[in-house]
């Protein structure tokens, strides 16, 4: 399962990384803006964006990619990776009711 995270912190894209491959996900980490985002983004299965580190307009993006691929996405507040944890977790129960 890969996972794309919009926004967060940078000193913590290490930790988040760690966090992922514990729970058996390969993350990708934007913490800066992106330009030309959907094709960055490539496979992935589902989203999760801190809405509490990132621009109105990554965000609106992260949303209509999310609408566009019918991609599960997770909007969180805090950005810490107990926050990561909770959000994966949410996803991958998602993701396991799809099929």
């Amino acid at each position: 399962m890969c996972v794309l995270v919009v926004g967060g912190m940078d000193k913590l894209v290490e930790d988040y990384v760690k966090a992922g491959e514990q729970m058996g996900v390969k993350l990708k980490v934007f913490t800066k803006r992106v330009t030309d985002f959907p094709s960055k983004i490539g496979g992935v299965d589902a989203l999760i964006v801190f809405t509490n580190k990132v621009s109105h307009p990554a965000k609106n993006q992260a949303v209509k990619f999310s609408k566009k691929t019918n991609k599960p996405i997770f909007l969180c507040h805090s950005c810490g990776v107990c926050s990561l944890k909770n959000a994966l977790k949410e996803l991958k129960y998602a993701i396991e009711q799809k099929r």
